[in-house]
Formats: C-alpha cells, sequence, structure tokens
C-alpha cells in the first residue's frame, strides 16, 4: 500500500454499515433486544444520576464520580445505539462521512474518559479504606474532586481529537462498507487504502499507555485497600471493606477485559464478527450493567432509593 497517512483526498462521502444481519425476523428480534438495553440504560443511570443528586446522604466523593460514571455511559450508549436502531428498523444502513467521524468523536471521549473515572474511584475506594482518618481531608474538598472529574474529560477529550483526525486523515477509496454496527476505528483501519502502520501504532502506543496507566494506578490502590483489609483483626470490618469494592473492581475486570480485547491486538488478528460481539458488550451492555452493579450490592443506593420512594408516596 502506499504511505499516504496524512492524505486529504478523499473519494468517499459516506459508509455503510454492514450491522449484523438483513433477515427481517433477526431484525425484529435484534431491534427489541437493543431498544429494551437502550430504555434499560437510560432508566439505570438517570435514575442514578437523579437519586444521587436528590438524597444528600450520597452527596459524598464515590457517589459523585459514580454519577458522572452514569453520565459518560449514558453518553457512549447514546452515540451509538438511536443510530443503529433506526438503521435496523428502517434498513437504511447509510451513514454520511461527517456523521460517521461524529460518532467515532464521541465515543471515544466516553469510552476514554470512563477508563480515567475508574482509576478516580479506586483511588477513592482506596484512600477511604487505608487512610479513613485523612478521607474527609483528602477526598471531601470539591476542588480535588472536580480536578478528577474534569480532568478526566480533558484526557478523554485530547485522544478523541487524535484517534478520530488520524483515522479520518485516511483515504477510503476501494470501499464504503464497514463491517461493522458503528464507526469504530479497527473496522474503519480495515477499509482504508492508505497505509495504516503509521494509525495502528497510535492506536497501540496511546492505547497501551493510557490502560497501562489506569491499571496500574487501580492495581496500586487495590494492593494497598488488600494491605489495609488483611491488618484488620474484625471479620466484619473485613467484609465492609470488601464490600465498598467490590462493585467497583466487578466493573473494572468487566470493561477493560474487553477494551484489551479489543484494540490492543494487531489488526491481522481481527475478526470482524469477534470484533462485533466484543463491542456489543462493552458498548451497549456494560452502559446498561454499570447501574446495575453498582446498585444491587450498594447498601447505601438502595436506602436512599427506598427513602426517595417512601417521601413521594407519603407526600
Amino acid at each position: 500500500r502506499p504511505r499516504t497517512v496524512c492524505s486529504v483526498s478523499f473519494k468517499v462521502n459516506g459508509f455503510i454499515l454492514v450491522g449484523f444481519t438483513d433477515t427481517p425476523e433477526y431484525r425484529v428480534l435484534l431491534f427489541i433486544i437493543f431498544t429494551l438495553i437502550y430504555i434499560i440504560t437510560l432508566v439505570g443511570n438517570l435514575g442514578l444520576v437523579t437519586l444521587i443528586w436528590m438524597e444528600s446522604t450520597l452527596h459524598t466523593p464515590m457517589y459523585f464520580f459514580l454519577s458522572s460514571l452514569s453520565l459518560v455511559d449514558l453518553g457512549s450508549s447514546s452515540a451509538i445505539i438511536p443510530k443503529m436502531l433506526a438503521g435496523i428498523l428502517t434498513g437504511d444502513k447509510t451513514i454520511s462521512y461527517n456523521s460517521c467521524a461524529t460518532q467515532m468523536f464521541f465515543f471515544v471521549i466516553f469510552v476514554t474518559t470512563e477508563n480515567y473515572l475508574l482509576a478516580s474511584m479506586a483511588y477513592d475506594r482506596h484512600v477511604a479504606v487505608s487512610k479513613p482518618l485523612h478521607y474527609s481531608t483528602i477526598m471531601s474538598s470539591k476542588i480535588v474532586c472536580a480536578a478528577l472529574a474534569i480532568g478526566s474529560y480533558v484526557c478523554g477529550f485530547l485522544q478523541s481529537c487524535i484517534h478520530t483526525s488520524c483515522t479520518f486523515s485516511l483515504s477510503f477509496c476501494s470501499s464504503n462498507v464497514i463491517h461493522h454496527f458503528f464507526c469504530d476505528i479497527p473496522p474503519l483501519l480495515a477499509l482504508s487504502c492508505s497505509d495504516i502502520h503509521f494509525n495502528e501504532l497510535v492506536v497501540f502506543i496511546l492505547g497501551g499507555l493510557t490502560i497501562f496507566f489506569i491499571l496500574l494506578v487501580i492495581s496500586t490502590s487495590y494492593l494497598f485497600i488488600s494491605i489495609t483489609i488483611l491488618r484488620m483483626r474484625s471479620a466484619e470490618s473485613r467484609r465492609k471493606a470488601f464490600s465498598t469494592c467490590a462493585s467497583h473492581l466487578t466493573a473494572v475486570s468487566i470493561f477493560f477485559g474487553t477494551i484489551i480485547f479489543m484494540y490492543l491486538q494487531p489488526s491481522s488478528s481481527h475478526s470482524m464478527d469477534t470484533d462485533k460481539m466484543a463491542s456489543v458488550f462493552y458498548a451497549t451492555v456494560i452502559p446498561m450493567l454499570n447501574p446495575l452493579v453498582y446498585s444491587l450490592r450498594n447498601k447505601e443506593v438502595k436506602s436512599a432509593f427506598r427513602k426517595v420512594t417512601w417521601w413521594r408516596r407519603f407526600h
């Protein structure tokens, strides 16, 4: 392939998203499934944000980051699912060049921001468990929480600018059929007729460094948490300390497992069908599961929900 990585001579005005299937019966089933997933995602994440905003007992750094995570999950789902549902319903699989770039830009922002928010939440849990006497001093400052949240969004924005500009500086001249259900980096690189080695290097290095840094922060935080828990004499104290971290650890394991599988492998190892299944999981299922994971395993959230619903019934 000729090396025209920074070429701007685009030869396509739009793309065709292959999606999952053209069989009418399966299309109806897929439309119902993804509609339910999106509704649960909307209700779960918006409900969690509203609950945290309404209930004063949840106005803590932990729930501030959790509400930010819910907004990010809502954004990543909304960047993909409405367009996918419209395509399934109408059969129109086309997406304009600018819409494709916009979809990728916002999706990468939200997914990358979620990485950094998960790291911030791990640090928050580390301070809460390992340094409980200093927690109010270190984390209760609105400046610290705001700085971590804003920093997460800034990192997401910068990385999205890099990935989107590098991907859409390529030439797409041989085909405009994307073997995927949204505009993601790997299927677009596979579609390009330019030399993509530089782009693959950018994805691998930038993505690898980001994931390495995030996992380093998370693993270090949980190392100190584990040491603190093992030093506790009371079994009840150990159980309580572990329960405050279990939901976050579950979300981290699911999220990073699929992200590493999807992006940190060479393009020659990519299978479009396998990538689609992995993408369905981290792009649609995880945003739906996160509020359920954090709510069902969290006594404070369940207590606040009962309190709010009881108050509304009473009035």
